[in-house]
């Protein structure tokens, strides 16, 4: 069986070996109710790109720290009732994807909403830095500190922060929204899904953010966790503070936060990735306790995966029915 890291049959069992914060649940409730004190002051303009069939807005709120988080909107034309709604989240050091690539759904009677994560190559603020792109590190960002310092952090809040803002619209179905993203995107997705219960749907393509230690271990070349190497050699090169890190790390591992999930979960799996070994993507889905699928690609690495967008709309599709 062509795997990067482990057989088959020991991933299916794999739950991973990073160190879970007792208090994890206590921290995030923490982190949610003080997002819960921040005045979103939502700001919806007409974009300049429209569709004969959906309209698209530019939009902007308020999430942690202040900053002004920026997402593409796209919302189908001429609805009677409140529309089922996707939110997506891009790849690491990327941007949201353009209005076109959002019309599909939208055109089926979806609003999405793809937001920018801050301080990477989109419109979203930077707080404490500048308006831009600081383009990678996020992984590593704050580390050296403590959980409350770290940028995924900062970065999960943003994802529970728009699912609030879309769930306030009265166009907007709020028992009918769903996450979607692919690689950072996905950890996202399930980062979502796990911060707003509210959450029915989250669908997760090779999802990075899982399993700090067990990857680290596998030192595996080309891997998406290369940062956290790089950061050993620079400031830990005799692995004094090992422990903490991965303990401050455990924080944002979606292998531990997955476990607050409520929605129904698919994820899409390449056998051969080795950005994002399918030990850490493994060691996510395990854990999770809620309704789940899991569609395996054995030939295949973090690449397009056949097919995988047509099971994700799918997927989506079953939201047009509830």
């Amino acid at each position: 069986m062509p795997v990067v890291d482990m057989p088959l049959e020991e991933l299916k069992k794999y739950k991973g070996i990073s160190p879970l914060p007792s208090d994890l649940n206590e921290f995030w409730d923490k982190q949610l109710a003080e997002l819960s004190l921040i005045d979103a002051n939502v700001e919806l303009a007409e974009a300049d790109f429209q569709a004969p069939n959906v309209e698209c807005f530019e939009m902007r709120f308020t999430s942690s720290r202040g900053a002004r988080i920026f997402a593409k909107v796209a919302r189908a034309k001429n609805f009677s009732k409140p529309l089922p709604a996707i939110l997506e989240f891009h790849g690491y050091a990327g941007q949201s994807r353009d209005f076109s690539g959002l019309l599909d759904r939208a055109a089926n009677g979806f609003v999405v909403a793809a937001m920018d994560c801050r301080g990477q190559d989109g419109k979203s603020q930077d707080v404490g830095q500048f308006d831009g792109s600081t383009f990678k590190g996020h992984l590593v960002r704050g580390l050296g500190d403590s959980p409350e310092t770290l940028m995924f952090k900062e970065l999960f809040l943003d994802t529970a922060q728009l699912a609030r803002v879309m769930m306030a619209f009265d166009w907007v179905d709020e028992n009918r929204v769903a996450s979607f993203g692919i690689s950072q995107g996905g950890a996202l997705a399930l980062a979502c899904a796990a911060l707003e219960p509210k959450i029915k749907q989250c669908a997760a393509l090779y999802p990075f953010l899982g399993d700090f230690k067990g990857v680290f271990e596998l030192d595996i070349d080309g891997s998406s966790y290369g940062e956290l190497k790089e950061h050993f050699r620079r400031y830990d090169p005799h692995h004094i503070n090992k422990d903490k890190i991965f303990e401050t790390l455990g924080y944002i591992d979606l292998s531990h936060l997955g476990a607050r999930i409520k929605a129904d979960v698919l994820m899409l799996t390449g056998l051969k990735d080795i950005h994002c070994p399918p030990s850490t993507q493994f060691a996510i889905y395990n854990n999770l306790t809620c309704k789940k699928e899991m569609i395996l690609y054995h030939d295949f690495g973090h690449e397009q995966l056949p097919k995988s967008m047509d099971e994700i709309l799918k997927f989506h599709f079953k939201l047009l029915n509830i």
